[in-house]
């Protein structure tokens, strides 16, 4: 019999859901890694050693804020790949993880001592190959670097029937009946917490799809950060990057938008910053962006309710703001 969950129409959008394959695909918590020294030379010009991708990050989670993290390229929660070698490659396996794996998809650990645990497929990461994966924190205390973790993948192929200048990617059916996605005078609207223009997008551009890893957004003009609050950033925020096209690759296309999910922290490296895996794109005139706080994943999936989101600098910021701060306190009167 049939397991796998049938999409009904949402507020009048209608889907292909019934046609959709259901796949378990599988991977190993994958430790933190480092290439050559722990040194990372800031777009600032100065080097910092910070904690970055893998292994199983306990104190940032699905709903936190994603700036202001002493971290580079931090992926909040547990994060996977396949080391299996299949069609005589080392990479293969890990390539179908990462393109089948949707956002929402379910997970469950399947070696260690925490073997039946349930969690959630939160997000991809480009460069490294990881897909993220949310566990209750009790759970990844738990947690092993090397245990198994089996993912259930859903969504690949999801079409949206009445829309199909708009492509649909990495979204779970689960998440679309959640976000809350409505038609009305002829457009999809769906609700983010940011617009953020297409010229600050950066790693990620030139990939000729979308399926796997993500693209970041920089964080190294003050100005642009200001004026697009993306110093309120959080882990699982949706977002709109305006101007942009992410129908066959990244690339940027006036008259369109593309929607994405944030999945992992700012980085203090030029060109990087925090990354968004893309949900949906099409034309402006048929896809609407609408401003919610509320957008985030970790409360359209159930995961936990998302932190307020509070207005932070990026690292290279924060340092400059200290270090002027500690400048002023030297030279202050003695009382």
């Amino acid at each position: 019999m049939r397991e796998a969950p049938i999409l009904p129409p949402i507020r009048g959008l209608r889907t292909n859901a019934e046609e959709l394959v259901m796949i378990s695909i599988a991977g190993e918590v994958a430790p933190p890694t480092e290439r050559g020294s722990p040194w990372r030379i800031g777009y600032d010009g100065r080097p910092r050693a910070l904690p970055g991708t893998g292994g199983i990050v306990l104190s940032h989670r699905v709903g936190d804020a994603c700036v202001g993290v002493a971290g580079d390229h931090v992926e909040p929660g547990v994060s996977i790949r396949s080391e299996r070698r299949a069609l005589g490659s080392a990479d293969a396996a890990n390539q179908a993880l990462q393109s089948l794996a949707c956002i929402g998809n379910h997970a469950v650990v399947t070696s260690g001592p925490a073997a039946g645990a349930r969690g959630v497929v939160t997000g991809k990461h480009g460069g490294v190959d990881y897909v993220i994966i949310d566990f209750p924190v009790e759970t990844m205390r738990r947690m092993r670097v090397g245990d198994q973790v089996q993912v259930w993948a859903y969504g690949m192929g999801l079409r949206l029937r009445d829309f199909p200048d708009i492509s649909i990617w990495n979204c779970s059916p689960r998440l679309l009946s959640r976000w809350g996605a409505r038609v009305r005078d002829g457009r999809l609207k769906v609700a983010v917490t940011h617009h953020v223009p297409a010229r600050v997008m950066g790693s990620g551009l030139g990939r000729n799809n979308v399926h796997r890893g993500d693209y970041d957004i920089q964080l190294s003009d003050p100005s642009v950060v200001r004026r697009h609050r993306l110093g309120t950033l959080r882990f699982g925020d949706i977002v709109a990057i305006d101007e942009a096209e992410n129908r066959y690759g990244r690339s940027s296309l006036h008259g369109h938008v593309a929607i994405g999910v944030v999945v992992h922290s700012e980085s203090t490296v030029a060109g990087h910053g925090p990354g968004v895996v893309t949900l949906l794109s099409g034309p402006k005139a048929l896809l609407q962006p609408e401003l919610d706080t509320g957008a985030n994943i970790a409360a359209y999936l159930g995961i936990r309710k998302p932190r307020p989101p509070r207005d932070a600098l990026p690292l290279p910021a924060r340092e400059l703001r200290d270090k002027r701060a500690a400048r002023r306190g030297l030279h202050a009167p003695a009382s």
